[in-house]
């Protein structure tokens, strides 16, 4: 399986009233200015329906699915956020959604996903346990189940990120894109490869779940013994091909960041920009403010705010 650009646009009409075409905003003088780019610009997928860029790759999913399939419902695992993207593209056409979450997710999406009229499971430590569950389920009941990030119809969906991005900064030289099980980062590799070759994507993973990082210096999907950041939402413990394939094929590479620089890069959003965002959507903010990319002389340089949250915010 694999996603053209012809995927991307497809999806970018499909997902027209569901998702958000989210604003651009570039960040001007600060107290605490970030070394290297000369212009930097977020893009403010945290202000999605559902609270994150997920709703493109679920809408795009939902709206692909035969009548047939929505009638039976969905089912799927998360984090919390693809959670919450499929739970409002469902209700947009009438389908039931049961989402299945892993033991370490916010209490707050949990009840936020029951809000919106979800069913919601807890089972497993991990996304991938939650995930197994989720599987079986749609056997055992005949749901139509979404994966987060290994679909391809997901994929294309998260790519129209890229598509707005550039159309609105077609000078940006380079585009930090948060990684949990890849869906973002291919899609938006795929679409910037045929957009702009000269851009330069490059991934951003927490040490604590470094899984495409160490899948692409093994050059095939591994599983990871164990997770250990606190960003739930960038921590499943294996990816697939699908999406290995195509980041290998187009991103420049992935860096890591640990838990303590996205929380400092979250409060960052929040302190000098009034945004807020749970840590994994900070991973390119602190990509930045730890110097882990080079060559950002004179750069103009794009990150992806991915989700909201209330992780940067500190009490009074």
């Amino acid at each position: 399986m694999s996603v053209t650009f012809a995927d991307i646009q497809a999806a970018a009409g499909r997902i027209a009233g569901v998702a958000r075409r989210s604003p651009v905003i570039e960040v001007g003088p600060s107290r605490a200015p970030l070394a290297g780019p000369a212009r930097l610009f977020l893009k403010l997928d945290c202000l999605q329906p559902s609270g994150s860029f997920k709703i493109r790759g679920a809408a795009n999913t939902v709206a692909s699915l035969p009548a047939a399939d929505l009638a039976r419902g969905l089912v799927t695992a998360s984090g919390g956020n693809h959670g919450l993207a499929v739970t409002h593209a469902a209700a947009a056409r009438g389908a039931p959604a049961v989402i299945y979450l892993p033991t370490s997710t916010l209490a707050a999406k949990a009840d936020k996903l029951r809000a919106l009229g979800a069913e919601v499971v807890t089972h497993g430590p991990v996304w991938d346990a939650a995930n197994a569950a989720a599987l079986d389920r749609a056997e055992d009941d005949g749901l139509t189940y979404v994966h987060p990030f290994a679909d391809p119809r997901v994929i294309a969906g998260q790519g129209t990120a890229a598509v707005e991005f550039l159309a609105d900064v077609p000078a940006l030289d380079v585009l930090l894109i948060a990684v949990g099980g890849g869906g973002l980062l291919a899609g938006v590799a795929t679409a910037a490869a045929h957009l702009k070759p000269s851009l330069r994507v490059i991934g951003v993973e927490p040490v604590g779940a470094a899984t495409l990082h160490d899948s692409m210096a093994a050059g095939r999907p591994v599983q990871l013994a164990e997770i250990t950041t606190r960003a739930g939402s960038l921590a499943p413990r294996q990816s697939t091909s699908v999406n290995l394939n195509l980041i290998q094929a187009h991103c420049e590479g992935i860096v890591l960041v640990d838990d303590a620089a996205m929380l400092a890069a979250a409060r960052w959003l929040w302190a000098e920009l009034g945004i807020a965002t749970e840590m994994a959507a900070a991973a390119g903010i602190a990509a930045l403010a730890e110097g882990r990319v080079g060559g950002l002389d004179g750069a103009q340089v794009g990150v992806l705010v991915c989700g909201a949250g209330a992780d940067g915010i500190v009490a009074a």
